[in-house]
């Protein structure tokens, strides 16, 4: 098996989970995906392409590009690519990179701005389109990094939904790569040869705290190769009890549980072993 069907199957595998945990996509769904040109929405669209094949539902997928106005931006790239493809597609242009650089003071993170922007672009498109969902490329890597930003940076124990209403009621976002590891989605990219199309305007920007996050969890998987995917796990394994959040306190009044660390769940806390041990040295006698 070569590496790039080993990885598509890996990726077909985490996004099947994904699609069946949360009911991301439904009979009669038309889907939108969102494709920058970038390795993660490529995959995603390579995925969703291969599920439409086998899936015992039928859904339709409609690939739409958005040309934000970026000097330079080679959206011809993408169309080029969609075309040979043969999924339905469409290019959208609107010069959202002028506002962002009117609004955003110079040395400020444009990311905020930028985004919001192009989720107003994309909710009206899907709308227009008759599209059920909005299915976008973020990955594991993107949720645990926005869970440790929005701890670190925002006070809340919060991430990336794999799927989310918005408030105005039209439009529901997917996120079919939620269980992907990054590594692999790009080790995908790269053998499937996709032609990546960077965000120069974010890429510019070095001193992002996401960045910052990404650097940490780099360096502390090395550390330890499971760090990224306990974190994911985490995500999907809330203990409310022990928490703080007073609202959920009261809604479990009465949980019963280990205590992390007068029941020794961390590893830097003495065992149950340990205090045995502890308490035969120090017995009389």
């Amino acid at each position: 098996m070569s590496d790039a069907a080993r990885l598509e199957k890996k990726l077909l595998r985490a996004a099947g989970d994904a699609i069946a945990d949360f009911a991301l996509v439904e009979d009669g769904d038309r889907i939108l995906v969102a494709v920058s040109g970038g390795k993660d929405s490529w995959t995603l669209l390579h995925l969703l392409m291969r599920l439409k094949e086998r899936a015992p539902i039928r859904f339709d997928l409609v690939a739409v590009n958005l040309d934000q106005g970026q000097p330079g931006y080679p959206a011809h790239v993408v169309e080029g690519h969609l075309a040979a493809l043969g999924v339905p597609y469409r290019m959208l242009v609107r010069d959202t990179y002028s506002v962002v650089r009117r609004l955003v003071p110079e040395g400020k993170t444009t990311c905020p701005v930028c985004s919001r922007l192009r989720r107003g672009v994309l909710y009206n498109a899907a709308a227009e389109m008759g599209c059920t969902k909005i299915a976008l490329g973020h990955h594991r890597d993107d949720l645990v990094e926005t869970l440790l930003l929005s701890a670190l940076y925002s006070g809340a124990l919060k991430s990336m939904p794999p799927k989310l209403r918005a408030k105005d009621g039209r439009n529901v976002v997917i996120r079919p790569l939620c269980y992907a590891a990054e590594e692999d989605i790009a080790a995908f990219a790269e053998a499937m040869r996709f032609p990546i199309v960077p965000c120069d305007l974010c890429g510019s920007q070095p001193n992002l705290r996401r960045k910052r996050v990404k650097a940490l969890l780099a360096e502390l998987t090395r550390e330890h190769s499971a760090v990224k995917g306990n974190l994911l796990h985490a995500l999907g394994h809330v203990v409310p009890s022990h928490l703080l959040d007073r609202d959920l306190q009261r809604a479990v009044a009465d949980a019963t549980g280990r205590d992390p660390w007068l029941d020794a769940e961390d590893e830097d806390c003495a065992t149950d072993a340990d205090v045995v041990a502890l308490a035969v040295r120090e017995r009389p006698g």
